[in-house]
């Protein structure tokens, strides 16, 4: 301050004159007559109509406005004039070095204050306070404004680009990780929590099926619409035609005794649990050809993880919660099929096993547990008392689960290419990179790896869904509750390079027989499925600054997987 006010009194003392209209300098005596509003040799400032009430000058240097922190002004002395031109050399000299002073702090201001944070950049307003858990914050708000809700600022924050900048963070989220074992909840806390799905599916299952199956009684009859009021079909006029052809066979398939009439009702077999842009969709297309598999009448119903909380787009919010009748809805279709080989005369006879299997494929089932702070209790210092996999044990333990996977980093890069609307571009999906990399870090300063993974406000906000790809910590949690011999894990770099040999996997795993030359080769030579589309191939592949920065960051997610599955493929060495 006393530098910036011996500055001031320096332009003081010079009393350097300026058109107030045209804003330039001029020379001892120069009555600037070019300009009509400062004619004649006796111009006033005071007595001019036009200048009358000017009592204030902006500060000039070489005629270009001075906007480095503010507008400088300095009062004029209209009863002094300039002494000569030394005064305005010595003016413009003066302002000169004061540019030169101001933005010699503010440079030292931002590399002092970087340095202190390891970053060159301005660190993020982004911080993570106490977790809601009022579920009414979403009556008018959707998840995807919660993201807007709770992104930085609109400020200019500059990304730096540089590897070794960002490998801070990297070191920083690398330190704070740790795999503990999640406590698993026992089966009545998780009655408390959904007592109406406990009613309706029961604790045994019909013997000779692979599927759990039961007979549920229909109070309908011959007029009643048994989908009238199945969320699935009220939401989306995709599933409305599968529905119609439902409705015109379902009293052919009730099975009548005692003059009452019984559905069969079934869950799934087993499920393709994950992930997402690792080639599920290619999966369940191939398994669909088998003569012995039936999915669900819809590929994802995302019931588990979306539906059954009322999630119908994650932009939309909260609706009505979808009951576990209209999950059970879409297993219809198979659920007749494997009727008519129970009811069969040889079936009953000889007390032969159905082989029809049934599968799911929503591939949100294994990672997606984003509404559990909305309708659990949060007492567990962020991490959800309950996931997925809890409900999905209880009602059947015994259900075989299938994960695809594939090398996180390229994961990524998919998923944006995928998900993303406009603009994009290698540059754009760095910089949602390094953002999100931030974000996840100011999570883990504070909370545990297991609360970050799971944290709504924390997914929502990152703008590329880093998370998905610590396929590690989901796989963990669920070995809590189903054993190692249950799960099947592939990797898409192999499926893509034999498709043959992972199908067969697969039949194994689920037990199915034997296939004809002509049905392999169905299965085994079709195209590969949703592939990444002509306009994002165009784009290229992502910045080999960008690859090493996701390289380091998923590594020792990586190291651990590769660990719990013995198997160092998934370390993705040769990706």
């Amino acid at each position: 301050m006393a530098v910036l006010g011996s500055l001031i009194q320096e332009f003081n003392s010079c009393n350097m004159r300026y058109c107030i209209n045209c804003c330039i300098h001029l020379l001892p005596n120069d009555l600037h007559r070019q300009c009509f509003k400062c004619r004649g040799p006796n111009h006033n400032n005071q007595k001019c109509p036009v200048c009358k009430g000017e009592s204030k000058i902006p500060l000039y240097a070489d005629s270009k406005q001075m906007k480095l922190l503010a507008v400088l002004e300095v009062r004029t002395d209209h009863s002094e004039s300039w002494n000569g031109f030394f005064c305005l050399r010595k003016g413009k000299l003066c302002s000169l070095i004061f540019g030169l002073i101001i933005m010699t702090l503010v440079m030292a201001s931002y590399i002092l204050t970087g340095a202190k944070h390891g970053l060159l950049l301005i660190p993020s307003p982004f911080h993570y306070g106490a977790f809601t858990s009022n579920p009414s914050l979403m009556d008018n708000e959707s998840l995807s404004d919660m993201k807007d809700h709770y992104q930085p600022s609109k400020m200019n924050i500059s990304y730096v680009k540089d590897y070794p900048s960002i490998k801070l963070i990297i070191d920083t989220i690398t330190s704070k990780i740790e795999f503990i074992t999640r406590q698993r909840p026992d089966l009545e806390e998780l009655r408390k929590q959904e007592p109406h799905m406990f009613s309706v599916i029961p604790n045994k299952f019909l013997p000779n099926s692979k599927n759990p199956c039961w007979y549920e009684e229909y109070r309908g009859n011959t007029t009643t619409d048994p989908y009238a009021t199945n969320s699935y079909a009220l939401y989306s006029k995709r599933f409305r035609t599968i529905f119609d052809y439902l409705r015109k066979v379902f009293w052919n398939h009730l099975y009548h005794y005692k003059d009452k009439h019984y559905r069969l009702r079934c869950l799934p077999h087993f499920y393709i649990i994950g992930q997402p842009k690792c080639g599920t969709t290619d999966l369940y297309d191939r398994l669909r050809l088998h003569p012995d598999v039936r999915f669900s009448a819809i590929k994802e119903p995302h019931w588990w993880t979306r539906k059954r909380f009322g999630i119908i787009r994650l932009r939309d919010g909260f609706h009505d919660r979808y009951p576990v009748e209209d999950y059970l809805d879409l297993f219809d279709l198979a659920a007749h099929q494997i009727q008519g080989v129970l009811q069969s005369e040889a079936a009953k006879e000889h007390g032969k096993m159905n082989n029809i299997i049934i599968g799911e494929a929503s591939a949100s089932t294994m990672w997606d547990n984003n509404a559990w702070i909305f309708f659990y209790d949060n007492s567990t210092e962020g991490e959800p008392p309950f996931l997925i996999q809890d409900f999905i044990h209880a009602f059947q333990p015994n259900a075989k689960l299938i994960i695809m996977l594939r090398d996180p980093v390229e994961r990524l890069y998919s998923d944006y290419l995928y998900f993303a609307s406009a603009n994009k571009s290698a540059e754009d999906f760095h910089e949602k990179v390094a953002e999100s990399l931030q974000l996840f870090e100011n999570c883990m300063l504070d909370y545990s790896l297991r609360a970050c993974v799971y944290n709504n406000t924390l997914n929502n906000a990152m703008p590329v869904r880093l998370q998905v790809g610590l396929y590690v910590v989901y796989l963990l949690d669920w070995l809590t509750v189903f054993d190692k011999d249950q799960i099947l894990v592939l990797r898409l770099e192999d499926h893509a390079s034999n498709v043959k040999y992972t199908m067969h996997m697969v039949f194994q795993f689920l037990d199915l027989g034997p296939l004809s030359e002509k049905q392999e080769a169905l299965i085994t030579k079709s195209p590969a499925s949703n592939t990444r589309r002509p306009e994002d191939r165009s784009l290229g592949p992502m910045l080999p600054t960008t690859k090493a920065i996701l390289r380091d960051f998923y590594r020792p997610f990586n190291t651990k997987l590769a660990q719990v599955l013995f198997d160092d493929a998934f370390l993705w060495k040769r990706t």
